[in-house]
């Protein structure tokens, strides 16, 4: 499977000639959905969801289809009859050739007095990949490639490292990471290296991985 990194917390994954994109919010690059045969979004935030960019690949492709939660799904199901599917945690279906397990009910904490919003992650092909959204679930389950959310308004690295360490994944690639100066990586790096006890790395935003 090929992983493409997109800016901020989008992901591109293709596999057999067909790709299935995660995430392309209003962080990613224009065409960050483009060509995508499927498409996951975990949650209503404008750095994961952008309405502009769904409509775009999805008219683009009338093959394509989208599955999310309830909050993005009825902005979109009218447009799209029958090609955009509400999920919630427990869930499994196919898109695109891709096996996906639903995992997490709820955004992150970012403030006691902020309501908190519902979020789901996505399990792809058995653990190759795990993509969060905003929140620090735990699938249960083995865990190849873990799509890290290393900086945002609502985790600290503390919490990041022990993420890591409860998922225990084999990598851990980072996402969420479009507020994170060039100045802080090195310090994030390193103590994600030398405590998560996994292997960490990087993608430029648009660079790609064999996973």
């Amino acid at each position: 499977m090929k992983l493409t990194k997109m800016s901020h917390a989008c992901v591109r994954l293709e596999k057999d000639g067909r790709t299935l994109v995660v995430d392309p919010g209003g962080f990613s690059e224009q065409d960050a959905a483009a060509g995508a045969d499927a498409l996951l979004v975990t949650h209503e935030h404008p750095d994961h969801f952008d309405e502009g960019r769904l409509r775009t690949a999805l008219e683009a492709n009338p093959a394509a289809e989208l599955w999310t939660l309830e909050s993005v799904a009825d902005q979109l199901a009218a447009a799209f009859p029958g090609r955009v599917h509400t999920v919630g945690h427990g869930d499994t279906f196919t898109a695109a050739g891709f096996d996906v397990q639903v995992h997490g009910e709820l955004h992150a904490v970012i403030h006691p007095d902020i309501p908190r919003i519902t979020n789901v992650g996505y399990l792809v092909d058995g653990g190759k990949v795990f993509h969060p959204g905003d929140a620090l679930t735990v699938p249960g389950l083995p865990v190849e490639t873990l799509m890290l959310p290393v900086m945002a308004p609502w985790n600290k690295i503390s919490e990041v490292i022990d993420y890591v360490r409860e998922v225990r994944p084999q990598r851990a690639y980072d996402i969420h990471d479009a507020l994170l100066t060039d100045l802080a990586r090195p310090i994030y790096d390193r103590q994600i290296d030398a405590l998560g006890g996994a292997e960490h790395l990087r993608l430029a935003p648009g660079s790609s991985a064999q996973v």
